[in-house]
């Protein structure tokens, strides 16, 4: 293990982040460039490698975290990026954007703060790209078999990359005009600058898996003339149906779906635009919706020079501690501050949207609200407490409710839904149609990167065996596995 006393020496650190005065100025990632480095050691020491790390149970990987915590203790990078690749395809995606529930389950987290373990997964595998030991894994004969994967966000991805390893010759279609899926257009920049997505995409060019962009399965290529191309496919589309808000004015100008909103900032980014389509500067935005999208759309705002932003949240406001109902290890939901929030602008718990007020040329000018309570159960608006505040951008942060089926893709396979309106499937991660498999959030709903990831890899060992009788790729997840699932 580390250290053994490190938990009793060293106090939890984290990443620091610039100051907000000038990281609103730009686009950059919100942390100050190797802040890490100097405390990262002695971070990973405070891990105690538990008899039964808990850690391992709450994160869908399985990730071997004391090992590598282990390795970064005594500062020997490149044995702990072999560890951290072991379970991980992109530990800068997960480093960068997940909400870590394995620190959650870390035991130190029971009368202490938890080890660093995001910072320390960061950390290393940053060292190894500084230090040029990522290297492309080509596979040393191919099985004569193809695969297709649609949908290039982490699941089509991670799905891609192990079966380009394991021989067979895959192509991924995304329906964007970049490879990403929503980490290149729904995750701003600030959160994760596009670079490091570039850099694994060249990885997985030098492997052998080929990209297919501009192309939408079920409209520019039916999905009956893709199984006649390919031996299997994996879908891995995302669950991109917007919840939408059915009130009065939601048609007015300048009511948006983030996911309208937030692509067109990252299309700044890109080069495509010099300004976005869709701009907060100089205008009153809400943000409806308390979740990591609507942070997303908060930071943005302030960047893009809003004269105010305000989020709305229909829930109450989250305690600072666990919950009773929520013990450790489970996932708690507390009340989180994000770099975003820290940039400014107002939460606003337990309130309800009732309509929108707009001018004589139909732009939305007000948002109409009223706070809301539980009563026998149920969100009730409460008598007297309707207001309005000024609105001339909003943008709809409510979540997703599932596969996206305007483009005939559902349909044209023939697949069956679950009882959420999500693609079903087995315990292969294979639809009711023979040889078509699905991955991440098209078949599970919304959910994090890292069941993304984990997803991808189990479905990559469903498609290897029907594809050759057997697989040794690892599956860390079932689909059936809901354990700790948030």
């Amino acid at each position: 293990m580390a250290d053994p006393k490190g938990f009793l020496n060293h106090g939890r650190e984290v990443a620091r982040t610039r100051p907000v005065t000038e990281r609103v100025q730009d686009w950059n990632e919100v942390y100050v460039p190797g802040s890490l480095l100097p405390i990262i050691s002695k971070q990973a020491s405070r891990c105690m490698d538990c008899g039964i790390p808990f850690c391992h149970n709450g994160c869908p990987l399985g990730n071997l975290i004391p090992e590598w915590n282990d390795f970064a203790y005594r500062e020997d990078w490149t044995a702990a990026s072999e560890r951290l690749h072991a379970t991980n395809n992109f530990p800068e995606f997960t480093g960068r954007l997940c909400p870590a529930p394995c620190e959650s389950a870390c035991v130190l987290g029971i009368n202490q703060p938890a080890v660093t373990i995001k910072n320390v997964e960061v950390s290393i595998i940053d060292k190894a790209w500084d230090a040029g030991t990522v290297a492309s894994q080509a596979p040393e004969r191919l099985s004569g078999k193809t695969v297709a994967v649609i949908g290039s966000g982490p699941a089509g991805l991670a799905a891609a990359q192990q079966l380009t390893r394991a021989g067979h010759t895959v192509a991924v279609y995304e329906r964007a005009d970049r490879v990403g899926g929503l980490l290149r257009y729904g995750i701003p920049e600030f959160k994760m600058e596009k670079r490091h997505i570039n850099r694994r995409i060249e990885q997985m060019r030098a492997e052998g898996t080929r990209f297919r962009t501009g192309v939408e399965i079920g409209v520019d290529l039916k999905a009956t003339d893709l199984r006649k191309r390919y031996d299997a496919v994996v879908i891995a589309a995302g669950a991109t149906t917007a919840r939408d808000l059915p009130v009065p004015g939601r048609e007015l100008n300048g009511v948006h779906q983030a996911m309208e909103y937030l692509p067109l900032s990252n299309k700044v980014q890109e080069g495509d635009y010099v300004v976005s389509p869709i701009s907060a500067e100089g205008k009153h935005v809400v943000v409806i919706g308390g979740g990591d999208t609507g942070a997303d759309c908060v930071g943005t705002a302030h960047r893009q020079g809003a004269a105010s932003v305000t989020q709305l949240e229909i829930m109450p406001r989250p305690g600072e501690d666990r919950a009773p109902h929520q013990p450790w290890p489970t996932f708690p939901m507390l009340y989180k501050v994000t770099s975003a929030h820290e940039e400014g602008g107002e939460r606003v718990y337990a309130v309800s949207t009732t309509h929108f007020e707009g001018d004589e040329d139909g732009n939305v000018q007000w948002l109409h609200l009223t706070e809301v309570e539980f009563i026998d159960g149920k969100l009730t608006p409460t008598p007297g407490t309707e207001r309005r505040i000024p609105a001339q951008l909003v943008t709809l942060a409510m979540g997703f409710t599932g596969t996206d089926r305007a483009n005939g893709l559902v349909e044209q396979f023939g697949l069956d839904l679950d009882e959420r309106g999500n693609v079903a499937r087995d315990a292969d991660f294979q639809t009711n149609v023979p040889g078509v498999f699905v991955a991440g959030d098209a078949g599970r709903g919304q959910s994090l990167i890292v069941w993304a990831i984990a997803e991808g890899r189990s479905a990559a060992k469903g498609v290897d065996r029907f594809l050759t009788g057997a697989s040794d790729l690892p599956a860390p997840i079932r689909p059936t596995d809901r354990s700790l699932m948030v």
